[in-house]
């Protein structure tokens, strides 16, 4: 009876501490002390899985030595990698709670490399998920999140008000117990768009594509982990709060302008295509311009009855150019992993690409106003990675004339040949050039990404190599023919500069599956 008692007191309090917040609001609230919170951590039950409880304990809790015998294991009996994707996707967001770096760019990995399995032969096909879901079980137990979890149960009510709003001021106030509250009492696809604004408010890469991926896997994990997979957004955007206020905080006031401008606000989209030289001189405006300008360019567009599918193609473009003129890392920003001259991992490149490629996604699978602003940001996110720094952007996009008159070869096999030959020379202009005239001859896309496939599978990338070659695959498929072959030019260079280091744990799958590495 007094367990009892105590439990309702607690539950009055909290919904009293609700009420309070919402009259003053969330700012206020913590200034003054006041806060809404889940269960303690040190008392609150676990968050489980239902049916996936078993795997995603598994994959959460064995060491990264001893993960890949049980997968194949498991693999062998039955499990489907889906399965398997879904159950990791569940124990990193549990782990981690889109808090970790690594960790989080690992979650941004798994949908991509499931996709990436179903290219491959059979007895090969394990072998981009296992290299993912060691990467995720080293970085578990690097960090002790192996047996200590981010995301606990959500307990309590929320007070009433607009969830939009109040999603938007919590994260402001660096609240993220008081946002996820609000978010659990969301169907959905509620949660959904009336999360979207306040993820759209920072143009940042991983802010945008962690969104992404975290609605796409929904679809692999069904509806009732949607809060899960959300709630990733939600710590993510509260650590970066004190960045967004700092270098960010105009954004939404842009946004709203031209919201207002261009009378957007209560539209549709529309359906008008764009010809081939709307989408160049698009795409030079954003490469040209800054933010607010390639903002003001995309909603110009919409208000014009264009169709999303024309302007995000003209994103891509841009985001693909920048990815063909970057000059490569400069020396400041070197690594081990990352030395002069690369363009994997976190290149210019590379980032505003998959940012687009979200972007667009994101757009397909949100109300009328969301889809209108995602595209406007889209537009603002491109326009500042291309012009942010310009000093390390060449003039010209490769490939280069003089690497072009280099390639004597005509005929599909020699080019391939020559092409394998560029990358473990990590001669990325030389890639360029040959990926170009491969496919200007009209030779087949197929092997080419067939060994940009295999490659993305046994190099590390530096936490990239799955994401962009998805994002290329995909991005290659929706292209028109003028542009599409672009993209591979550009994963052919991304890949030359990721090859020699090798991805931990792909050795050992190979020889544990019995296939070559």
């Amino acid at each position: 009876m007094r367990r009892t008692l105590a439990n309702r007191r607690r539950f009055l309090s909290d919904v009293g501490r609700s009420m309070l917040v919402a009259g003053i609001g969330f700012s206020t609230a913590r200034d003054l002390g006041i806060g809404v919170a889940f269960a303690d951590d040190a008392t609150a039950a676990r968050l489980s899985f239902g049916s996936h409880e078993r795997l995603a304990a598994l994959l959460q809790e064995t060491p990264p030595d001893q993960l890949l015998p049980q997968l194949v294991g498991l693999i062998r009996s039955g499990t489907e990698l889906q399965e398997l994707v879904g159950a990791a996707a569940l124990a990193n967001a549990r782990a981690f709670g889109g808090e970790d770096y690594i960790g989080f760019h690992t979650f941004m990995a798994l949908m991509p490399s499931l996709r990436m399995a179903a290219a491959l032969p059979s007895e090969r096909r394990a072998l981009p998920v296992l290299k993912v879901l060691y990467r995720n079980s080293s970085r578990l137990h690097a960090t002790g999140k192996c047996s200590a979890d981010t995301l606990v149960p959500e307990h309590g009510e929320v007070a009433q008000g607009a969830p939009r709003d109040m999603i938007r001021d919590a994260v402001h106030a660096r609240d993220a117990i008081v946002a996820e509250r609000v978010l659990a009492g969301l169907s959905p696809n509620e949660a959904w768009n009336d999360l979207l604004p306040t993820v759209s408010e920072s143009p940042d890469v991983h802010r945008i594509v962690l969104a992404h991926r975290a609605w796409d896997m929904i679809n692999l994990l069904g509806i009732e982990h949607a809060t899960t997979m959300l709630r990733q957004s939600i710590r993510y955007c509260v650590k970066q709060e004190e960045g967004r206020q700092k270098h960010n905080s105009d954004i939404p006031g842009v946004l709203t302008g031209l919201l207002d401008q261009h009378k957007l606000a209560g539209r549709e989209l529309g359906s008008r295509a764009m010809d081939d030289a709307a989408i160049v001189e698009l795409s030079n405006t954003l490469r040209t311009s800054d933010p607010a300008q390639g903002a003001g360019a995309i909603a110009a567009a919409i208000a014009e009855g264009y169709a999303a599918e024309s302007i995000s193609e003209a994103i891509a473009l841009t985001a693909n150019d920048l990815a063909l003129r970057d000059e490569g890392r400069p020396e400041r920003w070197a690594s081990d992993n990352k030395p002069i001259g690369s363009v994997h991992g976190d290149s210019i490149g590379v980032h505003a690409s998959d940012a687009a490629n979200a972007w667009r996604h994101i757009a397909q699978v949100s109300n009328p106003l969301n889809a209108i602003s995602s595209l406007i940001l889209s537009g603002y996110h491109v326009s500042r990675d291309a012009t942010m720094n310009p000093e390390y952007v060449d003039e010209a996009p490769r490939p280069n004339a003089d690497e072009l008159a280099k390639i004597a070869a005509s005929d599909p096999s020699s080019l391939l040949a020559e092409l394998d030959g560029a990358i473990r020379e990590k001669n990325q202009d030389h890639v360029c050039a040959v990926t170009h005239k491969y496919l200007e001859l009209g030779h087949s896309e197929r092997p080419v990404f067939d060994m940009m496939l295999r490659y993305a599978t046994s190099e590390d990338g530096a936490l990239h190599a799955e994401k962009y070659f998805w994002t290329v695959n995909d991005e290659f498929a929706t292209m028109r023919p003028a542009f599409r072959n672009r993209q591979i030019v550009a994963l052919a260079r991304v890949t030359c500069s990721e090859y020699g280091y090798a991805a931990p744990g792909y050795a050992d799958a190979c020889g544990l599956l019995g296939v070559e590495a």
